[in-house]
């Protein structure tokens, strides 16, 4: 079942104004939409990945549900927390998995930052992405956003710069820009 722009935006509207049922009315009207982009976010992980892309919208919905005062504005903001998400739980998963392992030093990716719809496969891979998407964050929080949504959420250039406030065009120049910075930062490592 997928809802209308307007239906979900009333929902979210009323997420708004605290009610707490209009998540558990949400959650069927875009759930196939966020187990698409967790499939896309799970689907270059190693074989065997313990942590699986119905798990991650569990995952993800237990922590949208416990958001006390969310604002949220529209479909594509929804989807880019979402996204956000789910970033930071394969995140939290690789670190355990790190740790397990007991060191090692971090990897550069392959190809130090893919396009959208690609994910890192390794632990590391995932935590050398995040480590510069954190120093990103303090250098310029607009370009780390826009990274986040295309790499993470799987958002076009269009639903990032709906979900950001800035035009398409603001959007392409910053995604542009923080891949040739995020594949300099990997390259150094």
């Amino acid at each position: 079942m997928t809802g209308s722009p307007a239906e979900i935006s009333a929902l979210l509207a009323e997420m708004n104004s605290g009610r707490k049922d209009a998540l558990g009315r949400l959650l069927p009207l875009v759930y196939k939409e966020l187990r698409r982009l967790a499939g896309r976010c799970m689907r270059d992980e190693r074989p065997g990945h313990t942590l699986q892309p119905t798990a991650l919208v569990h995952e993800a919905y237990l922590r949208l549900a416990g958001q006390e005062r969310a604002n949220w504005q529209n479909r594509a903001q929804f989807m880019g927390i979402a996204g956000q998400l789910m970033r930071r739980l394969l995140v939290d998963h690789a670190r355990k998995r790190h740790a397990a392992k007991r060191g090692g030093a971090l990897v550069t990716l392959d190809e130090s930052i893919r396009d959208p719809g690609c994910r890192v496969a390794q632990p590391e891979e995932i935590l050398a992405v995040n480590e510069a998407l954190d120093r990103l964050a303090i250098l310029d929080p607009q370009q780390c956003r826009v990274v986040e949504l295309r790499y993470f959420a799987g958002l076009s250039a269009e639903e990032t710069a709906e979900a950001v406030g800035i035009s398409q065009r603001t959007v392409e120049r910053e995604w542009a820009l923080a891949k040739a910075w995020l594949r300099t930062q990997l390259a150094e490592r």
